[in-house]
């Protein structure tokens, strides 16, 4: 039965923020604080241009990505609404090097951590719970390895995703929309000035998206309520707060498929025949965030941020697991419910950044600490039930198991982590400059059984570095090479091994990479980027033990486009070839064989053109193709690849004096079949009993919008 525990509190807010608001015409959507905030946007046309795009990276702070050595996206609000995405994972599938789709989000087929790789407003948060894209300004990836600039993590990339802020003028935004594979969209977005001498301003965000998806059984809502508020306390110095909750309730889609071992993957079915899931199967995840910043401009130079976030993410996980028991289609059916179904995280940072010029010799100095205290707790009384037998010619229905109350709850790990920062870049010449970063960090892992007793405890320290030379023989290019450390908290024994629960002695990783960024004009940036990363690799050998053997070699080549390759025609898009490799494995059959699940070619393309003929009228199209991936560790079995194409329209007009913009879109426009997310039998790494999971990708689907400002 559907939770609608908060659809009255939504729909209230929705309801009042509408008629009480004042009517007023908007201004652009530009933010100017003085302690620092960064110039940001969310009408189209008012991004800035690509060559001049910035991120925030580390304890560095706000860097233009062509001066940045890393291989450093930036997905914008503009893009995200031109193709009507609605959460965050769906926003990685177009940066070719980003696995995001059902799993912990990752850079260049490294697996990534719960917490340890995710941040929201540069603070460690949950990356396993749903977002959706109204929360947010930007996304921002920075590939490979940067335990220098954030602490412990795996070589899995860096994910920020940016809140939104409050504006210095009104905005008054609503949108309504309808789709075949969601339901009735309604979202508004209000921001402005509170108090007469602009020191307080807003943004107020709410939505309600409810319907059924694909599948005939299928219940899909989103809800969400977020507000943002600054406060310039100063001249120099700003408070930023954000409050966000978000509610999504999905239930019977398609289960995950596995594979038991020696099986291999049919080819794609329909997966619009609900049948393949459970109607009561799914997910219900409640997640609510806190954060705040503090700024501070000492005096146009020097500059003092310090952070901190509080964040919670309930999850109600029944969905069903379809294990294929042979290669004519005979599956079992189960559900686990004994994972984590509450994560807390208390995160924070300080930095101080500035820069000393000698007269010879310029640095810009950055130091600061950051870090986290991140809980676990799981049903007392859950477990895996199974379901039943069937096959994929009849899929039957099951009765509902007997799930655990997922509110009766153990404190099962605790995970701390601090970390100890300082970079300087040294700027030798106007084309030399050399950037020294490291960090020295303290990380704390303990695992606690159902009577609250410790059971094991890691606590280990170390350092991360890097270095990188950059040289610009132009102001428009950038050459770069870097090399970079890691150290990062070993792995946890997964349910099912002789030694569950053990953690692991920590992973040091390392990485070498070569780039060169070039911006031919101003609103087109091009970069490519050529590297080699090692990590050790873990997983349950053939004695039933979890345990770190051989390593994992990626090599690769990536290669991205954003900006205008014509007035009229803008690009986002690029190319992935990646060499994911285990080396010096116990196991002789998947010794020097491709990793499960990583492709070695991925590629993604949007194009957007607009129609001179037709003031405000842009059509789009987006292709995106995934090459074939193993599917066990001995690289015996396979999943072909597969390309989707989608199409859209925006039209920007105005009625009645009122600007208005139509989008209408369509994914998979070919209904192509295909298995989406294949990852290996668990998280980290190869189990020993099984290969691999996947997920059935999403049928052609269409969604309309329409978006008002008043």
């Amino acid at each position: 039965m559907l939770n609608c525990k908060i659809t009255p509190i939504a729909s209230g807010l929705l309801t009042f923020s509408c008629l009480a608001a004042p009517l007023s015409a908007h201004a652009d959507d530009t933010i100017t604080v003085t302690a620092s905030a960064p110039a940001q946007s969310s009408f189209p046309g008012q991004e800035p241009a690509a060559a001049e795009k910035k991120a925030t990276i580390g304890s560095l702070g706000q860097r233009e990505l062509i001066d940045v050595p890393w291989s450093v996206q930036t997905l914008s609000k503009k893009v995200i609404d031109q193709q009507q995405i609605k959460d965050v994972k769906d926003v990685y599938r177009y940066i070719p090097s980003v696995q995001g789709e059902g799993v912990r989000p990752q850079t260049r087929g490294m697996q990534g951590s719960v917490v340890q790789n995710h941040m929201i407003d540069g603070l460690n948060a949950v990356s396993t719970t749903e977002y959706p894209t109204e929360q947010f300004q930007n996304i921002d990836v920075l590939s490979g390895i940067a335990g220098s600039l954030y602490g412990p993590a795996n070589p899995a990339g860096m994910f920020n995703l940016v809140s939104k802020r409050p504006l210095d003028m009104p905005l008054h935004r609503v949108t309504v929309g309808q789709g075949t594979g969601s339901g009735t969209l309604a979202s508004l977005d209000f921001s402005g000035p509170v108090d007469a001498g602009d020191r307080v301003k807003y943004r107020l965000n709410l939505m309600n998206d409810e319907g059924r998806s694909y599948t005939t059984d299928s219940h899909v809502r989103r809800q969400y309520a977020g507000l943002g508020l600054d406060f310039q306390l100063t001249d120099k110095t700003v408070l930023e707060s954000n409050f966000s909750y978000y509610h999504y309730y999905e239930k019977g889609m398609p289960g995950s498929f596995a594979l038991a071992k020696g099986v291999q993957f049919p080819s794609a079915f329909d997966p619009t025949n609900s049948k393949y899931g459970q109607s009561y199967a799914g997910h219900d995840d409640e997640t609510t965030t806190a954060d705040m910043h503090i700024k501070h401009d000492f005096d146009g130079n020097w500059m003092l941020d310090l952070g901190a976030l509080h964040q919670v993410a309930d999850r109600e996980s029944t969905a069903v697991t379809n294990t294929l028991t042979d290669n004519r289609g005979h599956y079992t059916t189960t559900t686990s419910n004994s994972a984590a179904s509450r994560f807390t995280i208390n995160s924070y940072l300080a930095n101080l950044t500035g820069s000393i010029d000698s007269g010879w010799l310029t640095q810009d100095i950055a130091t600061g600490m950051r870090g986290f205290v991140w809980k676990n707790y799981n049903p007392r009384n859950g477990g895996t039930f199974t379901l039943g037998h069937s096959s994929l010619d009849q899929h039957p229905d099951y009765p509902r198991p007997p799930y655990p109350d997922f509110t009766n709850r153990y404190h099962s790990a605790t995970t701390t982590q601090h970390a100890f920062l300082l970079s300087d870049t040294l700027h030798f010449t106007p084309q030399w400059s050399l950037l020294l970063s490291g960090s020295e960090n303290l990380f704390t892992v303990s695992n606690y059984n159902k009577s609250g007793h410790e059971t094991s405890r890691q606590k280990d320290n170390g350092m991360s570095g890097s270095a990188s030379l950059m040289y610009k023989p132009v102001e428009n290019v950038t050459l770069y090479t870097t090399w970079a450390d890691s150290l990062q908290q070993g792995d946890t024994a997964p349910a099912g091994a002789s030694n569950a629960g053990h953690v692991l002695d920590p992973y040091r990783s390392h990485q070498v990479e070569v780039g060169a960024k070039y911006a031919p004009v101003k609103d087109l940036l091009l970069t490519a980027a050529l590297f080699e990363a090692k990590r050790p690799f873990a997983y349950t050998n053939d004695n039933g033990e979890f345990a770190q053997d051989g390593t994992q070699k990626n090599r690769g080549l990536e290669l991205m486009a954003d900006g205008h390759i014509t007035e009229n025609l803008r690009v986002l898009g690029g190319a992935a070839w990646l060499d994911p490799m285990l080396h010096n494995t116990a196991a002789s059959n998947a010794d020097g064989k491709q990793v499960v699940g990583l492709p070695r070619f991925t590629s993604n393309v949007l194009a957007v053109y607009s129609i001179e003929q037709v003031q405000g009228l842009d059509v789009d199209a987006n292709v995106h193709y995934v090459g074939r991936r193993a599917t066990d560790n001995a690289n015996d079995t396979w999943v072909g690849s597969y390309t989707t194409v989608d199409i859209g329209s925006r039209y920007a007009t105005r009625l009645w004096n009122t600007p208005t913009t139509f989008r209408f879109d369509i994914t998979n426009l070919t209904d192509r079949r295909y298995w989406t997310n294949i990852v290996p039998g668990a998280l980290t790494g190869y189990t020993g009993a099984g290969a691999a999971s996947a997920q059935l990708g999403a049928p052609r689907q269409a969604q309309i919008s329409v978006q008002v400002d008043f």
